[in-house]
């Protein structure tokens, strides 16, 4: 029978207390940024808070993905279900691109047909640079988090709202130059966002792509040396894992003297199985065992 083991229950309900942290942190945020945006009338401005939207709907969506992540093996996924937080951090780049495509829109637009000037008051300066500190406070947060909670749901949304902090930078960047008179330079900053986008995106698609398609955890030889190191083991071969950090998956086979009891060769393959749990931190290890 499947069962979720405690320490799987406890991390998901610690994912989605920071997730519910977050989500309450970027609303504040979008708020600010649209008042702004609309009572400015910068587009990049507006972009920056469709960009911060996005980390709201993400953190929204964490939350359930996190829930079935966190489901105890079953019949039909029996090695879990963690890969559905890799799935919801693709998911982000879904939301990325739209964002990214409407705001080249606009952008390629303003610059066909020319920019109005922008004004933005002191009191709206003010709010913008404290969303700039928000932003920056939960990337690091979330970062942290995502590390000690081996968690790439929360490390793509930790990059999506480290972005956020130069985008806004840019944003701060394009209304100074607008107010002095340099209209073209908010679209032109747009368009920066823009890029910044596409990079963010690519950089989710290339944590997460070898994780779904199944790539090693570790090198063959990586593993071998390893399980060679165990006493009583001659040769291990066959070696095949999968899964990322903590969450990771071996097979392989080791040959021991033919003369060895089974008693004694299970036991070696006892230990090759604990060595490879603590020292490459695997989850799930099975060793076959040969006669040499």
């Amino acid at each position: 029978m499947f069962t979720a083991s405690s320490e799987a229950r406890d991390r998901a309900t610690r994912i989605k207390r920071v997730l519910l942290g977050l989500l309450v942190a970027n609303l504040a945020v979008v708020g600010a940024k649209f008042v702004i945006g609309l009572s400015s009338g910068s587009l990049a401005l507006l972009g920056d808070g469709v960009h911060s939207a996005v980390d709201a709907m993400n953190n929204v969506l964490a939350l359930a993905v996190t829930h079935i992540a966190a489901r105890a093996p079953d019949e039909d996924h029996p090695y879990g279900h963690r890969k559905f937080e890799t799935l919801g951090a693709l998911a982000i780049v879904v939301f990325l691109s739209i964002s990214g495509f409407e705001l080249v829109k606009g952008a390629v637009q303003r610059l066909t047909i020319g920019a109005p000037a922008l004004t933005l008051s002191r009191a709206e300066l003010a709010v913008l640079v404290g969303t700039l500190a928000v932003n920056a406070v939960v990337a690091g947060y979330e970062t942290r988090q995502g590390r000690r909670l081996a968690s790439p749901l929360l490390l793509a949304d930790a990059s999506h709202t480290r972005a956020d902090v130069f985008i806004t930078v840019g944003v701060l960047t394009g209304l100074l130059f607008t107010q002095a008179g340099y209209t073209f330079v908010d679209p032109i900053v747009a368009l920066l966002v823009a890029g910044v986008i596409v990079v963010l995106a690519y950089q989710i698609v290339r944590r997460s792509v070898p994780v779904l398609v199944d790539e090693h955890a570790y090198p063959a030889k990586v593993i071998r040396v390893s399980a060679e190191a165990v006493t009583g083991v001659v040769r291990a071969y066959h070696i095949r894992s999968r899964g990322a950090v903590d969450d990771a998956f071996a097979e392989l086979t080791i040959a021991v003297d033919g003369t060895a009891s089974v008693e004694v060769a299970h036991e070696i393959a006892d230990a090759v199985e604990d060595r490879l749990r603590t020292e490459l931190r695997f989850t799930d290890v099975v060793v076959h065992v040969e006669p040499c």
